[in-house]
């Protein structure tokens, strides 16, 4: 799964990455979590990259109650095509979510470790994401999958990440088979360190939870 991440790059830089007409507004965050809005990347009706704010856990567009969305924060791959709340969305409305990092906890010793993740050469990269419209609010889930060889001893799921170079064919409704870009990320490309349980209160939000600890492997918990 993916329940917590992070977004704060300079504007521009989200601009330039990914493409965008104009520099988007957005809040920089150290530590984003499902039900808010979030910023997505997605393409507007005359194909454009536009970027958004969708709330962040899909409301499906047939769902007679939005609270829906408080369990489809994410989605995974391997059932994209069978489960109706996300074949649609999939298969027509995919997007991005830029990202500069994010969080999954590694159980160790009845402890629940944070761990900070992201692509080693890169400080912003693309989570995969599908979005679905429902009586005017528009909600987005992200994309889950097996974990590769880094992730595997923290989690047992992880976020599919969306090669820069794939962004464009990722976005087209009319791409030929869009399942072969929901894959782990290559393990070789990614690093990972142990930060504060701060990350644990949403209401922290602030650049030293991205400090590395070491406080677990001290207690011998890693």
């Amino acid at each position: 799964m993916c329940g917590r991440y992070a977004l704060h790059a300079n504007p521009e830089v989200v601009a330039l990455q990914f493409e965008l007409e104009e520099a988007p507004a957005f809040k920089r965050s150290y530590n984003i979590c499902p039900g808010g809005e979030i910023l997505v990347v997605r393409l507007d009706r005359e194909g454009r990259r536009v970027a958004r704010h969708h709330r962040w856990g899909l409301i499906p567009r047939w769902a007679k109650d939005p609270s829906i969305g408080n369990k489809l924060a994410n989605a995974r791959g391997e059932s994209l095509l069978e489960r109706p709340a996300f074949r649609d969305a999939f298969r027509r409305w995919r997007c991005l979510v830029p990202a500069s990092g994010f969080y999954e906890w590694q159980a160790v010793s009845g402890h629940k470790q944070p761990w900070h993740i992201r692509p080693a050469d890169a400080e912003l990269f693309g989570l995969a994401g599908i979005t679905a419209l429902w009586n005017g609010v528009r909600s987005v889930s992200l994309i889950t999958t097996a974990p590769n060889e880094l992730m595997a001893p923290i989690h047992d799921r992880m976020p599919v990440i969306v090669a820069p170079e794939d962004y464009a064919a990722w976005l087209d409704a009319d791409a030929d088979d869009p399942m072969r870009f929901v894959h782990p990320y290559p393990a070789e490309r990614m690093a990972a360190r142990p930060v504060s349980l701060r990350v644990n209160q949403p209401e922290n939000d602030d650049p030293a939870l991205l400090e590395e600890t070491r406080e677990p492997l001290q207690r011998g918990l890693l």
